[in-house]
């Protein structure tokens, strides 16, 4: 009697794309440190309380949490599946003391209510999915009213004429290739379909393991919509890129100005 040959998993198969995306992408220590060092320098004191919008698996406010035992975190998110991973995957790996001090919640960011926070912070881009300018007026409008009296909005942003165009670019990541897609671009509305890959070194592939569809917001519009939710003050961030290399660096530099970069990465933080 013979039966079917069992067939290997691929590395594809096996991967969780959870993993795969806070290896590639997210790099919290430091976007942590940037808001807690930006707000140090401007309000004089450290920030404690965050609401992490769009959380995904909440490992920003995990971090947050565990980086002292004065901080709190709500981490939200419309998602339940994401939130039910976190649960399993990154809220155990948290002494008990700080779980108690981090709170997950399912809902949408346009109707969430919370004490007021220190801090909010929006990134990967993930509040472009509000492409209607009313929408995202009402998105900053509700960050303002969630923010305490000498609270800051963080936000993330890119561009450059990169952006804008459909593309494919890798990046070796440990043992498997982070691959970003541009796919698709509409010119008249700047709405954008994005892609995540992950291929692997079997050659098995993890495709559209994450899809994105959004608008690409200019930084000085996303600046005028906030000041019109009521921010006293906008700063954008631009990162730095070494002078012989042209490499970009962990470095951020308040500016208004920049050069006709094919792309530049930033942030925008807004004053309450």
């Amino acid at each position: 009697m013979t039966g079917k040959k069992r067939t290997k998993p691929t590395l594809a198969e096996q991967a969780d794309k959870h993993e795969l995306y806070q290896q590639s992408v997210q790099n919290v220590d430091f976007e942590l440190a940037f808001m807690r060092d930006t707000y140090r320098d401007l309000r004089g004191s450290s920030p404690h309380s965050l609401r992490e919008d769009f959380c995904g698996t909440a490992l920003a406010s995990a971090h947050w949490v565990a980086q002292d035992k004065a901080n709190t975190a709500m981490a939200v998110d419309i998602d339940p599946d994401v939130l039910q991973w976190s649960r399993e995957h990154i809220v155990p790996g948290l002494k008990k003391k700080a779980r108690e001090r981090l709170e997950l919640v399912e809902g949408d960011v346009l109707e969430i209510a919370n004490e007021p926070v220190d801090v909010i912070q929006a990134f990967n881009f993930s509040y472009w999915c509000f492409q209607e300018r009313r929408t995202m007026l009402a998105y900053f409008t509700r960050c303002h009213a969630g923010l305490k009296d000498d609270g800051m909005l963080f936000l993330d942003a890119y561009g450059g004429h990169e952006a804008y165009q459909c593309q494919v670019e890798e990046r070796e990541v440990e043992d498997f290739t982070y691959i970003w897609e541009q796919a698709a671009f509409n010119a008249v509305t700047c709405e954008q379909r994005c892609h995540i890959h992950f291929r692997f070194k079997d050659d098995s592939e993890l495709r559209e393991a994450f899809t994105y569809v959004w608008r690409i917001w200019g930084a000085k519009e996303l600046r005028e919509i906030l000041e019109e939710a009521g921010f006293s003050k906008t700063t954008l961030y631009l990162q730095a890129f070494d002078e012989e290399t042209d490499e970009a660096l962990d470095e951020y530099i308040a500016t208004d100005e920049a050069d006709d970069y094919a792309c530049w990465l930033g942030y925008i933080v807004a004053e309450k």
